[in-house]
């Protein structure tokens, strides 16, 4: 499977997402129920994927074929967002690009790059088999990336939630995009991110989609704090918002 077959709302749970069921605290429970009500609403307007309109410009801007992304919204990436993704490939021309959470994204962030000039492209996700599929997915159109399945563990430096277990990773890097762990982990998780923003080049960029949901507002705030050297910006495109933070 891979994000352009028909997914349900919810994201699919892995291993050590139900590990760590088990063994939160009760303050992390408290904050994911505490945030589930709040959250009700994006989840339904995560729903909506973007136009057909949208999404054939998106298509057409790629040179991809209609068929491309027949499935956007839920938990996968709007044309909102990948959007900004190429719009930002293009301008900028990263040539270290570093993915958390593996899709349609990843088609369209390897496809940018290719029509830039190409750079390194390396994606990580929690499925093995996500990870294979969304491989054979990019060779159908000649594309190719660095797909790594790797497990969530403990967050660094005692945060909440899980992140990805990635191993080494380039000293600097032009771009990072963020769209995972999902938030049913716990709200903040995808705040661990904030412990690789000094990988980050000068002039080089961080997205974080779904950022104008509450437990991301609470990370944003956070990053702002711990990284002033960082210029932040919530963007309104796209249904859930995108969180751009620029290292100057």
């Amino acid at each position: 499977m891979t994000s352009r077959e028909t997914t349900g709302i919810l994201p699919r749970a892995h291993e050590a997402h139900q590990s760590a069921r088990r063994d939160r605290s009760f303050k992390e429970w408290a904050t994911l129920l505490a945030f589930g009500p709040v959250n009700a609403p994006w989840l339904l307007k995560s729903l909506y994927g973007g136009s057909k309109a949208s999404k054939r410009a998106l298509l057409d801007r790629l040179g991809l074929p209609q068929d491309a992304l027949p499935n956007l919204g839920s938990w996968k990436a709007d044309v909102g967002l990948l959007n900004l993704v190429v719009d930002h490939i293009l301008a900028k021309k990263p040539k270290i690009v570093v993915e958390f959470g593996a899709g349609a994204s990843t088609l369209v962030v390897a496809r940018a790059l290719q029509m830039a000039g190409g750079g390194v492209h390396i994606a990580f996700d929690q499925h093995e088999d996500f990870v294979r599929s969304t491989r054979e997915w990019l060779a159908e159109y000649g594309l190719a990336a660095d797909l790594r399945s790797v497990p969530l563990v403990p967050a660094p430096d005692g945060l909440p939630g899980l992140w990805y277990d990635h191993g080494p990773l380039p000293d600097q890097i032009d771009y990072m995009l963020i769209d995972g762990p999902p938030w049913s982990i716990h709200p903040f998780t995808r705040g661990a991110a904030g412990s690789l923003f000094g990988r980050i080049s000068r002039g080089g960029t961080i997205m974080l989609d779904d950022g104008a949901r509450p437990g991301e507002r609470v990370v944003a705030r956070r990053w702002r704090k711990a990284w002033p050297d960082f210029d932040f910006k919530l963007l309104k495109s796209g249904t859930k918002g995108t969180l751009r933070g620029v290292r100057r």
